[in-house]
């Protein structure tokens, strides 16, 4: 058992060692977005986008939120791999962007927050 343990515990140290989602911590992290973002059924535009429908949805189309041409232009579409690329340094993967926000450079706290955030439709009911 002590093997196993120790085997766990190597692994957990490697980079590209996929973390399982945890979609209540994720909540937690977001509680950092939320002075410029919101998502769920009743959410508005605020100093950023409306983050519904996240997964899938091609960066800078949001109706009625005014975007930087940075990132209109960026070809970005959200996906996990996208976004935790993206959230790491926003203002690195879109120099320009109007985004200033520093990142979340905990790829574990990364992951939590894409399990969150794609959980919303684009209506903002969960999946």
């Amino acid at each position: 058992m002590g093997k196993c343990v120790l085997l766990v515990a190597a692994s957990m140290l490697m980079p590209g060692v996929a973390f399982a989602q945890d979609v209540a911590a994720g909540e937690t992290t977001f509680k950092l977005c939320q002075p410029c973002h919101a998502i769920g059924e009743d959410a508005r535009n605020k100093i950023g986008p409306v983050l519904n429908g996240l997964d899938g949805r091609k960066a800078g189309t949001i109706e009625g939120y005014s975007y930087s041409e940075v990132n209109k232009d960026s070809g970005i579409v959200w996906s996990e791999a996208s976004f935790k690329d993206y959230i790491k340094d926003p203002r690195a993967k879109i120099p320009g962007t109007k985004m200033i926000f520093p990142g979340v450079k905990d790829e574990h706290k990364a992951a939590d927050l894409w399990a969150y955030l794609a959980q919303f439709k684009d209506d903002g009911s969960k999946k």
